[in-house]
């Protein structure tokens, strides 16, 4: 039904403006009696044999939504119903932010496609907690980033300041140097810049009673070379683990008219290339750290080519708008199948 039905009502619209469409929608039904649990069964997998245990943490299922979509932590518990294991909130900054002019969302509906160039838009940090502080059982990842006034020498401290605020209501937290749509701060990712953020936030980590696990997201734009040092820091620094990949500036073998828009590439192009990525860090680090596996996951096999590469979990975005939430139950039902 979502195909047929709901997906080419909302693709009339604006993205963005369906997004918070969607939102409020999605909120109010679960607010009627019964909804929530209706949408439970239609969706929801429950079996041992989809549990995984990471870096000290259970998950329910290895099926997760990615940062970007619930960017304020809004929908996180109406969310986790459509059958996702974790819900990844953010990008958050320490202080609110507009993020970059509008239009900064586009639809490549030809290539199953969006390029986005929201620009951390989001209420702040502080808001979010008190969202997060009505969490009801969900596993909650927090993306965490630098605004983008920040120039990039104070960029520790936003990251800092982000860690502090959300320590006691996520899961784990995600370190997000490499969005292409804050200027410079792909630059981050470099490995002296990298090496010193991630350091700073394990040693904060470490002082604290329980500490939390920290990955790093990573581009898909990396050469081999840059992949080889992502290795090295993740060893050198003890993080827990790395989220590959997050948008590209990539444009190859695109057909959409929308094309040449500026921004993060998401979506069935980004597919081989965020696997291959997996691949190559798995296989030279010989599997050293828990991989989270996300771009271009449309179709179970898609799924399955992230695990097979080396993937330990995944996230879906952009597939999730184009095939909508029955994805997940296909893919869960798939891993149990075998």
């Amino acid at each position: 039904m979502y195909k047929v039905l709901i997906r080419p009502l909302f693709f009339l619209f604006d993205p963005e403006k369906i997004h918070h469409f969607t939102f409020s929608t999605i909120r109010f039904f679960n607010k009627l009696p019964f909804v929530s649990s209706i949408i439970n069964s239609l969706y929801k997998v429950e079996d041992e044999r989809l549990e995984r245990e990471l870096f000290g943490l259970k998950f329910k299922n290895p099926v997760g939504l990615a940062a970007g979509f619930d960017k304020d932590a809004k929908l996180f518990n109406e969310l986790s119903n459509f059958g996702f294991g974790f819900v990844e909130i953010g990008t958050l900054t320490p202080k609110p932010q507009d993020g970059n002019p509008k239009k900064r969302l586009f639809r490549l509906q030809s290539d199953s496609a969006i390029i986005n160039r929201m620009g951390f838009n989001n209420g702040g940090v502080d808001a979010a907690v008190e969202r997060l502080k009505k969490n009801k059982g969900v596993l909650i990842g927090g993306n965490i980033g630098k605004n983008k006034v920040t120039p990039n020498e104070k960029a520790v401290e936003d990251y800092k300041t982000c860690f502090e605020a959300l320590f006691k209501y996520v899961d784990y937290f995600v370190v997000n140097v490499s969005s292409p749509n804050t200027p410079n701060l792909r630059e981050l990712q470099d490995k002296e810049p990298l090496t010193k953020l991630l350091q700073t936030l394990k040693d904060l980590n470490s002082k604290k009673r329980k500490p939390k696990p920290i990955l790093l997201k990573i581009a898909p734009d990396l050469t081999d070379s840059q992949l080889l040092d992502i290795i090295d820091i993740v060893k050198d620094t003890k993080i827990n683990g790395v989220i590959a990949t997050n948008t590209t500036i990539s444009r190859n073998g695109l057909t959409s008219a929308n094309k040449t828009e500026t921004g993060g590439l998401s979506g069935k192009p980004l597919a081989n290339r965020s696997t291959e990525v997996i691949r190559f860090l798995s296989e030279k680090s010989n599997k050293a750290f828990p991989i989270i596996g996300v771009g271009g996951i449309h179709s179970v096999q898609d799924a399955l080519d992230k695990f097979n590469a080396g993937a330990d979990l995944i996230q879906l975005y952009t597939g999730f708008i184009y095939e909508g939430p029955k994805l997940i139950k296909q893919i869960n039902k798939a891993i149990i199948n075998g």
